[in-house]
Order: C-alpha cells, then structure tokens, then sequence
C-alpha cells in the first residue's frame, strides 16, 4: 500500500469514529510496514520545477 499521508494521521483523516476503526482494522489487518522516509517526492518534484 502507498499514501502520502502518515499512517499516524489516517483515522483522523477517515472521520475518526467507528467508521474509521472498521477501515483501520481492514486497512492494516496483515500489512507490511516499509518506511521510504519522510521527504514527499510530490511535493519535492513540484519545488525542483517551480
């Protein structure tokens, strides 16, 4: 899975709630954590064009 989004932020970003527990749950249930780091390349790419 990829996001640009920190996965410390994402139940707050789903509406918090019960709702966003049960995508959580489903979200990380048997995933595999890969941190890449912190830069966004989004964000870098688009200040390298500017």
């Amino acid at each position: 899975m990829f996001t640009q989004y920190a996965k410390k932020d994402w139940h707050q970003r789903l509406g918090s709630g019960v709702h966003a527990d049960a995508i959580m749950d489903r979200i990380v249930h048997r995933t595999i954590w890969i941190e890449t780091g912190g830069t966004n390349m989004r964000e870098h790419t688009a200040d390298n064009a500017a």
